[in-house]
């Protein structure tokens, strides 16, 4: 036996190396194009009506899209009492009557730390804006974390110098949501 092998040298073809020069920005495309579709499909699920099939609380609820999707919708720019905080009953109440039995358009804002779609939510029949409507009756707070929105507070101040809803409750009484639950951990 020989101990010499043979070798014949491997000589690729241009075309071939122009192939795989393009197999990586093709592969980009493809990725790009998935990650659109991706967005499309969840913006398509956070936009657009439905009715509302659970009330949480005055500032959250269940709505069933068009697709038969439930949606979880946390109100954009407000803050509701608190369960076991005074108007909490009454807050989740007003919201019920603000949203039951009409279809519900909701702008999507952003996604929150629980899953939940945070929206400007109005009723598609007469386009009333329930998270302002919440605040002018005084059935929740302005949630000046997330939003500086002068509209809204200037609803809050109207609702405030009123005694509106939660206004009219003690001074003792009145105690911001996201102070009540750092209290309450």
């Amino acid at each position: 036996m020989s101990s010499s092998a043979q070798t014949t040298p491997v000589v690729s073809h241009p075309s071939s190396r122009r192939d795989s020069a393009l197999a990586p920005r093709i592969g980009q495309a493809a990725l790009a194009l998935l990650c659109a579709l991706a967005l499309a499909a969840c913006e398509a699920s956070t936009e657009g009506s439905g009715q509302v099939v659970r009330v949480f609380d005055g500032d959250s609820f269940v709505m069933r899209t068009a697709d038969a999707t439930e949606l979880e919708v946390r109100l954009f720019g407000i803050d509701a009492p608190e369960r076991h905080q005074p108007w909490s009953r009454r807050s989740r109440e007003a919201l019920r009557r603000l949203v039951r039995g009409h279809r519900l358009r909701i702008e999507a804002v952003t996604t929150d730390p629980y899953g939940r779609t945070v929206a400007v939510v109005s009723r598609v029949s007469d386009g009333l804006n329930v998270n302002r409507e919440m605040i002018r009756q005084g059935d929740a707070w302005v949630y000046r974390r997330y939003t500086d929105d002068a509209g809204l507070i200037q609803l809050e101040e109207e609702a405030r110098s009123a005694a509106r809803g939660l206004w009219s409750l003690p001074d003792s009484e009145r105690v911001a949501p996201w102070q009540w639950r750092r209290q309450n951990r």
